[in-house]
Parts: structure tokens; sequence; C-alpha cells
């Protein structure tokens, strides 16, 4: 799979979760079981421009050449993948998210594309690059 590929993938995920998230935030909440309010409401939406941003930034990336901000790029939405990763198991565990059919999904997509994205971070041979200051 090309970089290109995996970020025009990725993108897509992220933009689409974040339009569910941004105008559908009850319907996301109450398919994770949690006992969604308007306080909750809120922070789903945020977190849906969030994720609509990152994936429109991963769209307008996926032709960018090798750079060292390319690779900050890369190794930042693999942080974004883990954390989401983790908060959502806790969740789970502390019974937050009440429904596993909720979050396994989820897992495997962060599981993927933190594996991805630090894959092609790796991948980027920064000491070749020339920089203009």
């Amino acid at each position: 799979m090309t970089r290109k590929f995996f970020l025009t993938i990725a993108s897509f995920i992220a933009t689409i979760v974040g339009i569910f998230a941004l105008f559908f935030p009850s319907i996301l909440q109450e398919s994770k079981g949690t006992l969604p309010n308007n306080a909750t409401y809120v922070w789903t939406s945020e977190v849906g421009i969030l994720l609509m941003t990152i994936g429109i930034m991963a769209f307008l990336v996926r032709k960018e050449e090798d750079s060292k901000i390319l690779k900050v790029f890369l190794f930042g939405n693999s942080m974004i993948q883990m954390g989401l990763f983790i908060i959502e198991l806790l969740a789970y565990f502390n019974a937050v998210i009440t429904k596993l059919s909720g979050i396994v999904p989820n897992l495997c997509i962060h599981i993927l594309l933190t594996i991805g994205f630090l894959y092609f971070c790796i991948t980027i041979k920064t000491d070749n690059i020339n920089t203009h200051k």
C-alpha cells in the first residue's frame, strides 16, 4: 500500500466519523452505550469537528513528498490513534462505554491506523531532505 492510498483511506475514515459525530452525537453515544447529556453532546460535536479537520488535512497532504513536516504530521496522527484506543478501552473497563460492540470496530481501526501512520512516519528519511530557512 502506498502512503498516498493509506492517507486517502485514513482521511475518509476521519472525515466520515467526524461528520457523524458533529451532526449526530446522540446516535454515536447511544451506539456505545453511554449516558448522553447536553455536555457530552457538545464534547462529541467538538471531537467531530477535530476529526473532520484531521481527515481533510490528511487528504490534502497525501501527495506531498518526504519532508520533516510530513513526518511530524504522520507521527502526530499515530499518537492521536493510540490515545483514542487507550481512552476507549479504559472507558469500557470503567463502564462508561457499556457496549462492547460500540468499541471493538473502533479499537481495530485505531490499531490499524496507528500501525499505518507509524510505518509511513518511519519510512521517511529526513537526513536526505533539504531544508531552507
